[in-house]
């Protein structure tokens, strides 16, 4: 089974304390609404956490899911920026269906996900790495952008 979850306060028990400072932000920035909105998410504030987020545009009619940012540590991971590309056909994850289950969650049910897992490096030490997505929307109602936050060991 692959394992994600909706429930933050699961998240909250197992997550590191950065990514639970990340959650603790964007649910902050909601001011009583279901999701914030792009313009409340200040990067000034969010600096120390940039080089692991993503911002991920999300089209709809047909769906489609464009890297618009793109920190770090993800490009690090994966040798190559995708910025401007699609999740389609750049995302990671256990497998690209899993990736898009992810984002498909967030999308349809407006609500954070968090998603762990541990892997066997290039050097063949067990690692682990956890993701968490959080919806943005303009208008309060449609998400328009996926911002998402990963930790991973890379040794």
């Amino acid at each position: 089974m692959y394992p994600r979850t909706t429930d933050m306060a699961l998240m909250a028990e197992r997550c590191r304390p950065r990514t639970l400072d990340v959650y603790r932000y964007w649910d902050a920035k909601r001011g009583g609404r279901r999701m914030p909105a792009r313009r409340d998410i200040d990067p000034i504030e969010m600096k120390p956490w940039l080089s692991n987020m993503q911002l991920v545009d999300v089209h709809h009619n047909p769906r489609r899911l464009i890297y618009r940012l793109v920190g770090e540590l993800d490009v690090n991971f994966r040798g190559y920026n995708p910025t401007g590309r699609s999740v389609e056909e750049c995302g990671i994850g256990q497998s690209l269906a899993d990736t898009l289950t992810n984002y498909d969650i967030v999308i349809t049910e407006k609500r954070p996900l968090y998603d762990w897992a541990d892997y066997v490096s290039a050097l063949g030490y067990l690692r682990s790495q956890e993701g968490l997505l959080l919806p943005l929307s303009d208008d309060g109602e449609t998400v328009n952008m996926v911002m998402t936050y990963a930790e991973v060991d890379l040794k």
